[in-house]
Formats: structure tokens, C-alpha cells, sequence
């Protein structure tokens, strides 16, 4: 029996000694394969943003450009990985508060100047219904009002996180995210103990959890459950438990017109070590119409789509103390492009506003009206009046013009912004 099992070892051995080089060979190949079938983008963002804010005596003027470089590889036996570079750098003075640079007198542009690796992750399609993704990663849920990349900023929020994309069944997605580093817009290299007391700063560590179950309705519906259970290291009071509903549908009135509805409901606790006893609402209702002119007897009608519409949201307070909190974000898409409620006031926030957009020889021009009061307090914090025009030249160059006034009452202060941004990818 010992001379029959040394020989089966030794044959094992053989056998391993044999196929090591034809793995090798194989391994090699995958690499080979996945570089030949890469994919590489280049991309520019140039942007100048100006910002008139009273209460502050010099205005800001940031001149930047974000450069990114993007490559892929091909995929082999369901594998591939992919690699981001980011650069933003200033086109002339600094003559604006990005945070980190100690120039108070100025309003703040959120923009520093930094290179680093923006996404670095390896991907899995275990098959037609499952992917998982591991590494620094854009991971944007829904509409961003919970999970998302910031993507307006020049250095964008990523996350560094496995991430588990399922569809168990042909109208179910669900989309599961294990988070341990926010990867946030300010300054990478900035160290929270560089700037005691400013929470604004630095990264994001802890345990978090992100998922987000999407059922398809049919007919142009949807119905989805999503949870967030924020564990941040450095500022536990902004940990929190987040379970809310989200429904979506869309119906054709007639030829011409399309209304769609969004509705959400969700309620948001303290979580683990937040430091805070709280329990705050949101709640969420949209009515919006798109209008395609169509063919009427005798001629033919130009092209020109109108949209309209109205929403109520509102971030829910707990007697003032404490409120509802979002701060991962895509928070800019919110509540003004002015940008005055990136955190909820304790109060809460009421947000009502009206949209209208029309698409004139290929400039999408949108006009945004909002009325902001407290959700506890009786406080009418003010309004905002914004204006977006937008054109693509074709599908590697656009442009686009912002402006955003905010009118303060009870809340910050007058604030005008203006931006200008051209887009390049290559």
C-alpha cells in the first residue's frame, strides 16, 4: 500500500510538473488577450466658475481643466480591469477658497488641484445575470439622491467598495455595494488633522453598506427598496440607518404628451456610534411632462420638445435637532445649484419647485424656480432661480452655460454663480 500511494504522488507530481507550463502558457495568453482587446479614452473638462456671495468681501474665479485618462481591458473568462487617472490643474490664479488653500476671503469652489487614480478595479461577469466588481469604483444608484459619483465636481466621488450587481429574475435587479472608503470631491492629499474642526474634509472610512432592489412593473414602471446603513469612522454623527420605497411610471396621455410620475418615502435613524437619538422622514413627489410636437394637417411642425414640471421634497427633522442627511450624495443635482443646502439644517428642508425646459436648434435650454423653508420651525430660508444651456456639437465635443441665484431670507446668504464648461473626449 505505501509503494501504491508513492506512486500516485509521484505521478501526481509529474502531472503537475507537465500541465505548469502549458498554465503558464494559457495565463499568458489571457493577459495578451485582454491588452489586444483594450479600450482607451481620453478626455478633457475645461471649466470657469464664478461666485458673487455676500458676506464676503472678493469674488471667485476658478479657471480649471480635468484631464482623465481612462483604459480597459478586454475580457477573459469573464475577468477584465480598469484603470483612471485624474489631473485638475489651474488655468491662471487661484483666486478662490477650494477648501484647502486659506484664502477665507473668498467664496468656495470645491475644486482642488491633485492627480491621483480616480477608478482601479477588477470586474467579474460570473454570468448573464451577475456581476461583481471589486476596487475603486463609480457606483451611482438610482438618481443619485442617496448614492453617487459627484460627477459635477472636477474630482468626482468614487468609492472603494465590492460591489454585487444580481438579477435573480428576469424583472428583479438588485445592487449591493460593501463600502470602506469614500473617496469624496475635496483635496485627496488633505489630512482631516490639517484642518482640526472642519468636518467638510478628507475621506470617508468605516462600514458601510449600500443596496438598492429594483422590480420592473412593466409598461414603463417601477417600484424600488433600498436601504443605507452608513458606519463613518472620523464624524459618527453622520452615521445612519436609511429604508426607503421608491415608485417610478411613466404614461402616455396622448401622441404628443408623456407624464411622469416619482414618488419616495424613506426614514432615517440614528446608527451605531452616530452620537445622535433621532428619527427623521423624506419624502419625495414629482409630476413631469414631456410635450413632442407632432405632424398637424397641412405641414409639418418643427421639431421642439417642451418639458414642465413640479416637485415638493422634503428632508425631515426630529424637533429641530437633528435632520435628514444625504452625505453621499450626488447633492449638487438638489435643492439649487447654488449649492446652500449641501447639509440639511437642523431644521430640515421644504424644498417646492416648478422646471420647464425647451430644445431650440440643438441647445437644451432648462429654467429651475425653488422656494425653500424649514420642515420644523415655521422658517422661510429663501429661494433660488437657475438656468442651464446645454449643446453638443457632436458626440465627443459639448458645451454648456449655468447661472444660479440663490435669494436669501432666513437662511445663508445672496448668492450668484456662473459657470462655463467645455467638454472634450478623445
Amino acid at each position: 500500500m505505501l509503494n501504491y500511494t508513492k506512486s500516485r504522488l509521484t505521478l501526481a507530481s509529474l502531472l503537475a510538473l507537465g500541465t505548469a507550463p502549458a498554465m503558464a502558457e494559457g495565463i499568458a495568453d489571457g493577459f495578451s488577450k485582454a491588452i489586444k482587446q483594450s479600450d482607451t479614452t481620453l478626455s478633457f473638462r475645461y471649466r470657469y466658475e464664478s461666485v458673487d456671495q455676500d458676506g464676503l468681501p472678493q469674488d471667485a474665479d476658478a479657471s480649471t481643466l480635468l484631464s482623465r485618462l481612462t483604459w480597459k481591458s478586454g475580457t477573459v473568462h469573464g475577468i477584465s480591469g480598469l484603470v483612471e487617472v485624474d489631473n485638475v490643474s489651474y488655468l491662471g490664479d487661484d483666486d478662490f477658497n477650494n477648501t484647502t488653500n486659506r484664502k477665507a476671503t473668498y467664496p468656495i469652489v470645491a475644486d482642488p488641484d491633485y492627480t491621483e487614480i480616480n477608478q482601479a478595479l477588477l470586474s467579474y461577469v460570473v454570468n448573464r445575470s451577475a456581476r461583481i466588481g471589486v476596487g475603486r469604483q463609480r457606483i451611482n444608484h438610482a438618481g443619485e439622491r442617496f448614492l453617487g459619483g459627484v460627477s459635477w465636481r472636477q474630482n468626482e466621488q468614487t468609492f472603494d467598495a465590492a460591489r454585487i450587481e444580481w438579477k435573480p429574475v428576469s424583472r428583479l435587479t438588485v445592487d449591493y455595494s460593501y463600502i470602506w472608503n469614500v473617496n469624496r470631491v475635496f483635496d485627496p492629499n488633505t489630512d482631516l488633522g490639517d484642518f482640526p474642526g472642519n468636518t467638510a474634509l478628507g475621506d470617508f472610512e468605516g462600514d458601510t453598506h449600500a443596496l438598492i432592489a429594483t422590480y420592473d412593473l412593466g409598461s414603463g414602471r417601477t417600484l424600488a427598496g433600498y436601504s443605507y446603513l452608513l458606519d463613518i469612522d472620523e464624524l459618527p454623527h453622520l452615521s445612519s440607518s436609511t429604508f426607503g420605497l421608491e415608485y417610478k411610471g411613466n404614461t402616455k396621455v396622448s401622441e404628443a404628451l408623456t407624464l411622469a410620475v416619482n414618488l419616495a418615502y424613506a426614514r432615517q435613524e440614528d446608527y451605531r456610534d452616530s452620537q445622535l437619538n433621532y428619527s427623521a422622514p423624506y419624502y419625495f413627489a414629482e409630476v413631469m411632462g414631456l410635450m413632442v410636437p407632432v405632424n398637424f394637417a397641412g405641414g409639418a411642425a418643427t421639431p421642439m420638445p417642451v418639458s414642465f414640471g413640479a416637485g415638493y421634497e422634503v428632508m425631515g427633522s426630529d424637533d429641530g435637532v437633528a435632520s435628514f442627511q444625504t452625505p453621499l450624495a450626488t447633492l449638487h443635482k438638489f435643492d439649487g445649484f447654488a449649492d446652500k443646502f449641501l447639509t440639511t439644517p437642523p431644521g430640515g428642508i421644504e424644498d417646492a419647485y416648478l422646471k420647464a425646459g425647451i430644445t431650440v436648434a440643438g441647445v437644451a435650454l432648462t429654467a429651475f424656480y425653488h422656494d425653500f423653508d424649514s420642515e420644523d420651525g415655521g422658517m422661510h430660508y429663501g429661494d433660488e432661480f437657475d438656468l442651464v444651456a446645454a449643446y453638443a456639437f457632436s458626440p465627443r465635443y459639448g458645451a454648456q452655460l449655468k447661472y444660479a441665484s440663490y435669494n436669501a431670507d432666513e437662511f445663508a446668504t445672496d448668492t450668484e454663480k456662473l459657470w462655463f464648461m467645455v467638454t472634450v473626449t478623445f
